[in-house]
């Protein structure tokens, strides 16, 4: 792993560390999950933006889907 340097606010570094201690990690270990979650957060809104502008450009035509209805069942 490499190390970095981060300037942070004091507020935001005493809760980081009151939530890793909670947590019964390391400030470190804490700052990668939350960073590591971020990046999955925002490249999932990407991907869904993608999505929806596709939609908008070609929109779903009508029946397109209908095979998939049998799919949709949950059974008793």
């Amino acid at each position: 792993m490499r190390t970095v340097q981060m300037t942070l606010d004091e507020d935001l570094v005493q809760t980081v560390d009151r939530v890793a201690k909670d947590l019964h990690t390391t400030r470190s270990a804490f700052a990668r999950d939350a960073l590591q979650r971020a990046i999955e957060r925002i490249t999932t809104q990407k991907l869904e933006e993608k999505h929806r502008q596709g939609y908008l450009r070609k929109p779903a035509g009508a029946g397109e889907f209908d095979v998939w209805e049998r799919e949709q069942k949950w059974g008793d």
